[in-house]
């Protein structure tokens, strides 16, 4: 996982910002999909 992505999860997750989880979340597992590929 990229450090930025994970400084922004861990922002996200202190500030409880669930929308921003679940963006943050969606941007991971379509990097992940981009590599297999």
């Amino acid at each position: 996982m990229p450090t930025w992505l994970k400084r922004q999860l861990t922002g996200a997750f202190l500030h409880k910002n669930k929308q921003q989880i679940r963006i943050l979340n969606q941007c991971w597992f379509f990097y992940c999909n981009e590599l297999e590929d």
